[in-house]
């Protein structure tokens, strides 16, 4: 039987939790990605131009969530002071409220992994998650040197 790899594991359990999430969203007429969304935005507003980063989102797919949370009445946009050039995205109370809610379902979700799990596994699972952090940002197989033709 062939092992699984660290990225089949990492892709088929995201998409496990990814469609947990949507179903919890969906009793609300929302998506996962909206209540990403919610819990990214600061009080204080939060610039467009930092969100996508934030979210690990590309801008055109941020753009149309923005344009549908502002439909629903999610949020609000406003020019940015510091920078007129940018604009600060605003939960509106109606947002605030959905952001508890999304807030109320991860909250409930780790505390359920937190009951099923030891201290000792948690600890070791986000030194794991760290290490794939890490291997990440500094593997490269095929180097330059590898790929030039003679």
């Amino acid at each position: 039987m062939k092992q699984e790899t660290f990225d089949s594991a990492l892709r088929s359990t995201w998409q496990l939790v990814s469609k947990m999430y949507n179903k919890e969203a969906s009793k609300f007429d929302s998506t996962m990605a909206t209540g990403f969304a919610l819990l990214s935005i600061d009080a204080e507003g939060t610039p467009s131009t930092s969100l996508g980063p934030k979210m690990g989102m590309e801008p055109t797919s941020l753009s149309r969530l923005l344009n549908k949370m502002e439909k629903r009445g999610l949020i609000i946009r406003s020019r940015n002071p510091n920078d007129g050039r940018s604009v600060l995205i605003h939960l509106t109370s109606f947002g605030r409220q959905k952001r508890e809610d999304s807030k109320a379902v991860v909250l409930n979700f780790n505390e359920e992994l937190n009951n099923k799990l030891s201290t000792q596994k948690v600890e070791h699972f986000f030194e794991v998650i760290q290490s794939i952090k890490n291997t990440t940002l500094q593997f490269e197989y095929f180097k330059e040197n590898k790929l030039k033709r003679v």
